[in-house]
């Protein structure tokens, strides 16, 4: 099984994560942010990796160390329970729509963490949840999980369709780059790391 359970406790969060990658999509998700909740759950039914993750964090400044703090804690299990990669597709892509959105999100398991981010947003919130955060979370979880991730939202109009969009699309490439294809150590440099 390629599953990991961690928490990271800082003065501004304390947060446990556990991650199956080999799971069905389950999901217990309590942020304290509902609608970020509500993306992550979207992520692990569409990534089919099972997610258990719990938050409190310092909402009443505001929800930028929750949300960052999630995506470093989730980059770090998916990246430990990857373990060596060895016989992972490696790449993973999907071409999105949501309604009247269009949304690609193509990623590498490189372990050389990158983010490339196209997508303007409107609303300054949804929710309690501050839209800028969906950047911010995409580079925690790219930098801390060794990923190079590209995300571009080609067009639409709501900012809910366009966020979804990222997350589900986030959720089916990682769902093609994590799967088990072989044994072989998918780099001609013999390692990934």
């Amino acid at each position: 099984m390629r599953s990991v359970n961690k928490q990271r406790d800082t003065k501004e969060t304390q947060i446990s994560c556990y991650v199956n990658l080999d799971g069905d999509g389950t999901n217990d998700i309590h942020t304290g942010v509902g609608f970020f909740d509500h993306m992550l759950t979207l992520f692990s039914f569409h990534s089919g990796i099972d997610v258990k993750l719990k938050a409190n964090g310092d909402l009443n400044v505001c929800d930028h160390h929750t949300v960052e703090d999630c995506g470093i804690l989730l980059g770090t299990c998916v990246k430990e329970a990857l373990q060596d990669k060895r016989g992972i597709a490696r790449y993973g892509n999907m071409m999105l729509p949501m309604d009247e959105t269009l949304c690609n999100v193509t990623l590498d398991i490189s372990g050389r963490p990158y983010l490339v981010y196209h997508c303007e947003l409107k609303r300054d919130q949804i929710g309690n949840f501050s839209c800028e955060m969906v950047e911010e979370f995409l580079r925690a979880f790219a930098f801390a999980a060794g990923i190079t991730l590209h995300v571009n939202v080609y067009y639409g109009v709501n900012d809910h369709h366009k966020i979804e969009a990222i997350f589900k699309a986030l959720g089916r490439a990682l769902k093609a780059a994590v799967k088990v294809e072989g044994d072989a150590l998918p780099s001609t440099k013999g390692k990934l790391e």
